[in-house]
């Protein structure tokens, strides 16, 4: 299925060298995208990552340096891969652009964000897509033990990543008539203890979604969710790695689940580029759970 084939324009998708990230940057690529995809930390994810989707290594633009202040944006044809990814980009080459690009970028720092944003205009010509999959790993805790601290520096992470990478995105999106999608969480519909840390910051960027769905609308813009349940791997692969969630509570999860097994990020990149195509045209302001019945 060829979603994406023919559209103007590329896909960004910020947290691409995580689980779920990854996963939806290559259902993009296989449906046609051109995808720019970026990272926090992981740069051999990343590079690993374009290797796998280009369709031939002189045509990936590896994984580059952080987006910084002062960056150029607007640079002329022969410049413009090395302002994408400034130390590395010989290995690009400008006449055959690339299929997916890597770019470390720090989704709170509204400065860079603009400034990759508009570099991702001036080269692709266009976004049509944007997913915010970006997000710290979040320890399972009651939250009458999680400091005021540790809440403010969650909810900087979450709710003012996304909102700082949609408003800057926003003209781009109003101009392609195109869409966001934000993977957030099953746990805003059905509360597992211990998991408020997650549940309540990806709720507050559930609220922003519905209010953008709102106010975009009439610019062509729509804005939906996804919101994953358990799965194999993503968060909640880092979970179970990390000892929060032990036999005994996997268990649990598992009984609470319907369909009696979990997911994985391939499950949840479904729905995301569901909702990013036009087969969702009339689908705006809503969260589509891919959970395995977990909320019923």
């Amino acid at each position: 299925m060829r979603d994406f084939e023919g559209r103007p324009g590329v896909a960004l998708v910020t947290g691409g060298s995580g689980g779920i990230g990854a996963a939806v940057s290559r259902h993009l690529a296989r449906r046609g995208s051109m995808v720019a995809f970026t990272y926090r930390s992981n740069a051999a994810a990343a590079d690993a990552l374009v290797a796998e989707l280009s369709t031939a290594p002189a045509t990936a633009v590896p994984a580059g340096r952080p987006a910084s202040r002062g960056q150029p944006v607007n640079p002329g044809r022969a410049n413009q891969a090395q302002a994408l990814n400034p130390g590395r980009a010989d290995r690009a080459r400008p006449s055959n652009p690339a299929v997916v690009t890597a770019a470390r970028l720090e989704v709170t720092d509204a400065d860079a964000v603009a400034a990759y944003v508009e570099s991702l205009v001036a080269r692709f010509g266009a976004i049509h897509t944007l997913v915010h999959a970006a997000g710290p790993h979040v320890p399972m805790v009651h939250l009458s033990k999680v400091s005021p601290a540790a809440l403010a520096e969650q909810l900087n992470a979450d709710v003012t990543g996304f909102f700082t990478v949609a408003q800057c995105a926003l003209p781009a999106l109003r101009a392609s008539r195109g869409s966001i999608v934000a993977v957030t969480t099953a746990a805003t519909r059905r509360y597992p203890v211990r998991d408020g840390l997650s549940a309540g910051p990806k709720g507050a960027v559930e609220a922003l979604a519905r209010g953008l769905a709102a106010e975009e609308g009439r610019f062509g813009v729509r804005v939906n969710c996804v919101g994953p349940g358990m799965l194999t791997d993503g968060m909640s692969a880092r979970l179970q790695a990390s000892g929060d969630l032990d036999q005994r509570a996997l268990d649990a999860a598992m009984g609470n689940i319907p369909l009696r097994t979990f997911g994985s990020a391939d499950d949840v990149a479904e729905a995301v580029c569901f909702l990013a195509s036009d087969r969702a045209r009339f689908i705006t302001g809503q969260k589509l759970d891919v959970d395995g019945g977990y909320g019923v």
